[in-house]
């Protein structure tokens, strides 16, 4: 994983969402749940391309939160494809926060995903070689 930064990566974001109410814990706060599903959405997409097709989760490296999410913060999710195997692929996601009435932004957690490409039987398959 990269080393915490303070900028956001210059690549559009595979996902950018508003955090709302229905989003939090009984704290108030944004639930640690909904963001890690968020990765894994931004993740899948990148797998999926790569795959070309159906792609499932395996296993999430690390999770950290480094910072709270608020309700009304825009929240980008980067991801980028790190390795791919025969029939799987390391992806990096990181997610990052801006206020609703800011520029301020901040790096809120990062994590790898591991994907396996899947065949309609949800059984492995080779991820396609890339042209």
């Amino acid at each position: 994983m990269h080393p915490p930064s303070s900028q956001m990566p210059n690549d559009a974001p595979v996902i950018r969402t508003i955090a709302m109410p229905a989003d939090t814990n009984p704290s108030g706060d944004i639930f640690g749940g909904w963001l890690m599903s968020q990765m894994d959405l931004a993740a899948g997409n990148v797998a999926a391309r790569r795959a070309r097709g159906r792609a499932a989760t395996v296993a999430v490296e690390a999770i950290t939160f480094l910072s709270p999410v608020s309700v009304g913060d825009e929240v980008s999710l980067f991801a980028t494809l790190l390795t791919v195997g025969r029939t799987s692929m390391r992806i990096e996601v990181e997610a990052w926060r801006r206020a609703r009435e800011s520029e301020d932004t901040r790096k809120v957690t990062e994590a790898i995903f591991t994907f396996v490409a899947i065949d309609s039987n949800g059984q492995a398959r080779p991820v396609p070689v890339q042209p």
